[in-house]
């Protein structure tokens, strides 16, 4: 009887301990390129992190984004040029719309 009572007290504690815990909600990037075959990768980079996604159809999101501020790279083809975006702020589980990006030649 007493062993029984410690495991329900132990099952509880440990029940308890995984619901006292939040995890972090990761956000996304996402916006599009004109024109839109006219680059191949945006990159998000922060202090501490560095996070890519390929360009298709001119549309990108960048997935699995913690939350905090980035500068947005786009990796143009030639004829076009790279461009950067700073203080693109991403929210906790939320998408960030940063919307056209028109790349010059």
């Amino acid at each position: 009887m007493k062993n029984m009572k410690m495991t329900v007290l132990a099952l509880g504690v440990m029940t308890a301990g995984l619901f006292a815990f939040k995890g972090l909600e990761t956000g996304s990037i996402k916006g599009t390129v004109t024109p839109a075959d006219g680059a191949v990768k945006a990159w998000a980079l922060s202090a501490t992190d560095t996070l890519k996604a390929d360009i298709m159809n001119g549309a990108f999101e960048i997935v699995n984004v913690k939350p905090g501020d980035y500068r947005l790279i786009i990796e143009a083809k030639a004829p076009y040029k790279s461009t950067a975006k700073d203080g693109v702020s991403v929210k906790d589980a939320q998408p960030t719309d940063v919307g056209e990006i028109k790349l010059d030649q």
